[in-house]
């Protein structure tokens, strides 16, 4: 199932690792080190970057939503599938 991340730009639930907030150092250091290699996806339209997300098969998106309002998102999707199994 498809999450908006913001700005018209979605991602596939079941293939995110973890989201992370863009602020600390090591993260950043992820960003610049997947710019390089070619596995950023920046999805922040040009604002920026308050989240990362990092999926299954190691590409990294850069989004200007906050972690927790993904977070948010990707729990109540969770939930209306689950609500829709029982």
């Amino acid at each position: 199932m498809l999450i908006g991340i913001g700005y018209g730009n979605y991602i596939d639930s079941e293939k995110i690792a973890a989201v992370v907030g863009a602020d600390s150092a090591p993260v950043k250091r992820m960003l610049k080190h997947a710019k390089a290699s070619g596995s950023l996806i920046d999805a922040t339209a040009g604002r920026k970057t308050r989240s990362v997300i990092v999926l299954a098969n190691n590409q990294i998106v850069a989004s200007s939503n906050l972690s927790d309002t993904i977070a948010e998102k990707t729990n109540k999707l969770i939930e209306s599938v689950l609500e829709t199994q029982e």
